[in-house]
């Protein structure tokens, strides 16, 4: 990940941790980390942090690991990003507003024919 990548996913987790009313030594406990690796990993210093660990932090934040990963530039084997994040990591050049006039364009014409493009739920974009 390059340093900018890791500072925007550090952003990201330390506003979820901040939303929750967690200090980073609560999000430790519940994560069984050390608080001073959550603060790496918030500061951006952690270039290529455990998929294992992205995976506890976002659980405890009520994240989806999906869209964790697409910010660290990983691959969740089993779920896809939502758009917002799929938008800033496929197109990190686009400016934010234009980002969200797309996923509202998106939501829009996905309501009409009656479909979240929050993913799909377990199970439904299964094959057997």
């Amino acid at each position: 990940m390059e340093p900018e990548q890791a500072k925007k996913l550090g952003a990201v987790l330390r506003g979820a941790r901040n939303n929750k009313g967690y200090s980073a030594v609560k999000l430790g406990e519940l994560t069984d980390m050390n608080d001073a690796t959550i603060i790496r990993l918030e500061n951006g210093g952690i270039a290529s942090p455990a998929p294992d660990k992205l995976t506890r932090i976002a659980e405890a934040l009520d994240l989806r690991s999906a869209d964790v990963f697409a910010l660290a530039d990983y691959t969740a084997p089993t779920d896809l990003p939502s758009m917002s994040p799929y938008l800033r990591t496929k197109y990190k050049d686009l400016p934010p507003e234009a980002a969200a006039k797309i996923e509202n364009y998106t939501r829009k014409i996905a309501k009409q024919h009656g479909i979240s493009i929050d993913g799909p739920a377990p199970g439904e974009d299964e094959t057997h």
